[in-house]
């Protein structure tokens, strides 16, 4: 698929059912054109969010236990591919792909053997999904907001199955905190990996905090803004090439590695006014809305507004000031 050949008809359906939430109502992917077309625009800016999260778990230093992949829900098996690349095939076993389309998971199996033709590929049937087989990595990306009871009771049964789990979704209030409860009802069985840096409960869910939601925003290549095709993309596709909020879960059964103490996690981002910066931050203790003064650490001050790294700190603070704080990155 080149820039030149995309199927827009195709691409305006998925973007208006995107859109009106009601993308899964119907057939999803009527035809390969359709998937290669999605894999070049909306499913490369997908892509951009896992390679954020994959720096963050880097950060962390974290790694996917070895064995097979399962993409479920796969799409054009972008999510896949990203994990694959950034870990490397040497790691994985094979990769293993379902959707509720047929035709998606064939071509995530084609497009996942042409890129790592080490690994072998393979779209599953629902017969395996129903198996209690254990699982190594279960990937799941961009789903929640589609998933009709039955099929989000079988991805809850997969996720009994896993070593571990790396779950991305879009960074809206509704889906956000969806994934949280996704969270709180399987923390007692993982350890969980990212974005927390504590296993309490997760403190959005307390009544104080209804406003808020857990999400981040991954920056997009910066190249992509003297990329004519990507501008011209944005254009018709009506989409702010800048703006990429993502929400996230990393789950591990496996026993935690030592990790740094204390630390935090800003949520969103943060504002900048002329004598402060204001952000949201979660830690062990719970939510806090912090801010820290210009003058208290011009150099962390700069950094909270410039810096594209995952926004995880251990703070220096007295009550809600920051005093200063360093980056985990």
């Amino acid at each position: 698929m080149t820039w030149t050949e995309l199927d827009w008809p195709a691409l305006d359906r998925l973007r208006d059912g995107f859109l009106r939430g009601t993308a899964a109502a119907g057939p999803y992917w009527q035809s390969e054109s359709a998937l290669a077309s999605y894999d070049l625009t909306f499913g490369e800016r997908i892509g951009w969010k896992w390679d954020q999260v994959l720096r963050e778990l880097q950060l962390r230093g974290w790694t996917p236990p070895a064995g097979p992949v399962l993409d479920w829900g796969c799409g054009s098996g972008v999510a896949a591919r990203r994990v694959i690349s950034f870990f490397g095939p040497a790691h994985f076993s094979e990769i293993l792909l379902w959707d509720h389309e047929p035709l998606a998971a064939d071509f995530a199996a084609t497009a996942a053997s042409r890129e790592f033709p080490s690994l072998r590929a393979t779209a599953v049937t629902p017969g395996f999904l129903q198996g209690d087989a254990p699982l190594g990595l279960l990937v799941v990306s961009h789903v929640l907001n589609e998933l009709a009871a039955p099929a989000l009771a079988e991805l809850r049964a997969l996720l009994a199955r896993a070593a571990a789990v790396l779950w991305v979704e879009p960074g809206t209030h509704e889906v956000s905190r969806g994934l949280g409860w996704i969270r709180e009802a399987v923390r007692g069985e993982y350890h969980v990996v990212a974005p927390c840096t504590h296993q309490n409960a997760c403190p959005v869910f307390e009544e104080a905090n209804a406003r808020h939601w857990c999400h981040f925003f991954a920056p997009p290549p910066p190249e992509i803004f003297a990329n004519p095709d990507w501008v011209k993309f944005g254009q018709r596709a009506g989409i702010d090439l800048r703006s990429l909020p993502y929400a996230f879960l990393a789950l591990d059964r496996r026993p935690a590695a030592s990790a740094p103490t204390a630390l935090s996690r800003v949520i969103g981002r943060p504002e900048h006014f002329k004598p402060y910066a204001r952000l949201l931050s979660c830690d062990a203790t719970g939510l806090a809305e912090l801010e820290l003064p210009k003058r208290a650490d011009p150099a962390l001050f700069k950094q909270l507004d410039r810096t594209k790294a995952p926004l995880v700190y251990r703070w220096r603070r007295e009550g809600l000031k920051i005093l200063g704080g360093e980056s985990l990155g």
